[in-house]
């Protein structure tokens, strides 16, 4: 069984046999619409858009609610439409992994066009400006990466290729920024349409992020005297066109060689992944865990897909950062972040195999019911304590998923202030008694000594990569693995560092950071010292 479209069709009933559901709608009529009446536009078709969102518009059409197919645009030289999408005219293989090692099977058919916006294909690009001239079209959205709206450098400072966007204008865009308000200025150009163009990344006030850095390279073209200032009135009029923010949520882990095979015994062709020139590892399918939470600000100037009734929730502004602030600060990254550390201490290479862990299971617990949730929002739009239940009963535990302390140790530095600093802030803010706190500061505790590259039978460990490792060493120098009296004042700098930690750890309203310490020093006794410290101090559950 092939597939594609002529696989689909002749081999129907054995791709029922196998248990793959396949498109329930006519997919050539609604690729034929996507080109005639375009609604829904998106830019980075990587695993969380096929596996998610392309999955939202496949239960529309199949319900008969929406006609047309998504278009997705690429802007590099992409090897994933040509060694991907083509040779499987477009269709994606969506495998859904169930906490019981179950695996749902789906055909999605929903994507029409895979068009590419790179500068050398011409009828693609002359496409694309002609479905922002429509005025049908709805949506453009965005999976591309925080880093995909940064048009400076860490020095910030513009890049080359955003400057060199700023002086050739919207005829000939290269930046995703630029061929964005290329785009949107085709659509001014033919009548100042409304559409909502939407970010459906993973990071905070998406939709500012992405309006700001298209604002940016329009105000330049302004300067350059390459576009006129009403097209800049048309970005900032909200009522035409407008960036509605989201929260998103859904583990998509690279696609695993051993659901290639199961594919594979089932009869299935062509599901190899393949490792790109990039060394990203791509293939026909995703894989992807069955929770999935898409929470929007319901600000469309042109109306929208009926995605209210596939699941997505749509809220105000304020609800979509309170979502987001639940997810991040309280009730998924913050537990993701402990489990990455003392996973790596302990020797784990599983997140799933950590959550049979009693210790483990017991610093969660005590880090999201007891000391995140008094302290987190409620955003109506969503229940934190059934979001918290879902994420330690179903989602961690899920042994399908190929997901590793390693790859979450990835630039903790970074993800420290939000995932626990945010906590602590609230803390303050509602004068909470911070001296009961436990699993925070061994969570903190646990990461400094994960820092110290050393598991917790005294053997060297492998640091993940994190930019600022360099800096942090520094003030570590000088303290031993089973020397806790070599650790001194040494740590004092580092734990009232704000950028570090969100928060200074010694302030007044704070007042961790001698427990911090304090835990450091017991962690780095000797071999089993963590271990032991997470049993003393953590209350034993069940």
């Amino acid at each position: 069984m092939k597939v594609t479209l002529e696989g689909i069709r002749k081999d129907k009933d054995a791709f029922k046999k196998a248990g793959v559901a396949l498109p329930a709608y006519d997919i050539e009529a609604s690729r034929q619409e996507a080109l005639k009446n375009p609604v829904w536009v998106h830019m980075g078709a990587g695993n969380i858009f096929r596996g998610f969102i392309a999955s939202l518009q496949e239960r529309l059409l199949a319900d008969g609610l929406q006609k047309s197919g998504i278009t997705t645009v690429t802007i590099h030289k992409s090897e994933t439409i040509e060694k991907i999408c083509r040779p499987h005219d477009g269709l994606v293989m969506n495998v859904t992994l169930m906490p019981d090692k179950r695996t749902e099977l789906e055909v999605l058919g929903s994507l029409a066009y895979d068009l590419e916006f790179d500068g050398e294909n011409a009828q693609d690009e002359k496409v694309l400006r002609e479905m922002f001239r429509n005025p049908s079209l709805q949506m453009l959205s965005f999976t591309i990466t925080e880093k995909g709206y940064a048009l400076k450098d860490i020095d910030g400072n513009y890049t080359a290729l955003a400057s060199g966007d700023f002086t050739a204008g919207p005829s000939k865009p290269k930046h995703g920024m630029a061929i964005v308000a290329a785009l949107l200025y085709e659509r001014y150009q033919a009548g100042k349409y409304p559409m909502a163009v939407v970010s459906m990344d993973n990071c905070s006030h998406n939709g500012e992020k992405l309006k700001l850095s298209v604002l940016d390279v329009a105000e330049h073209w302004l300067k350059n005297g390459l576009v006129e200032q009403g097209f800049i009135d048309y970005l900032n009029d909200g009522s035409t066109l407008s960036f509605p923010c989201t929260m998103i949520d859904k583990i998509t882990p690279r696609p695993d060689p051993e659901i290639a095979k199961m594919l594979a015994d089932k009869g299935i062709e062509g599901m190899e992944p393949i490792k790109n020139s990039r060394g990203t590892y791509i293939a026909p399918f995703v894989n992807a865990e069955k929770p999935q939470y898409l929470v929007i600000e319901d600000n469309y100037t042109n109306g929208r897909p009926q995605l209210e009734k596939v699941g997505v929730l749509f809220t105000d502004l304020k609800g979509v950062d309170l979502s987001e602030r639940m997810k991040v600060t309280t009730c998924l990254n913050p537990l993701h972040t402990a489990l990455a550390v003392y996973g790596c201490i302990l020797g784990y290479t599983r997140i799933s195999q950590e959550v049979e862990d009693k210790d483990l299971v017991n610093l969660i617990e005590t880090l999201g019911y007891k000391e995140g949730l008094p302290v987190c929002e409620d955003p109506k739009v969503l229940s934190p304590k059934a979001f918290l239940d879902e994420v330690i009963k179903e989602r961690l535990p899920n042994k399908c998923l190929p997901d590793s302390p390693q790859r979450i140790a990835t630039d903790s530095s970074l993800k420290v202030p939000v995932r626990f600093g945010e906590t602590l802030k609230n803390y303050k803010k509602l004068a909470y008694d911070t001296s009961k706190l436990v699993a925070l500061p061994l969570a903190l505790a646990g990461w400094l000594r994960y820092l110290m590259a050393v598991d917790d039978n005294g053997r060297a460990i492998e640091l993940s990569d994190d930019p600022q490792l360099p800096e942090i060493k520094k003030h570590m120098t000088g303290i031993e693995f089973g020397h806790p009296e070599s650790v001194g004042d040494k740590l004092r700098p580092l734990l009232s560092n704000k950028a570090l930690f969100g928060v200074d750890l010694y302030d007044s309203g704070i007042n961790i950071g001698d427990k911090v310490v304090e835990l450091f020093c017991r962690e780095i006794a000797g071999a089993g010292a963590v271990r032991k410290t997470l049993k003393e101090c953590l209350p034993q559950n069940n």
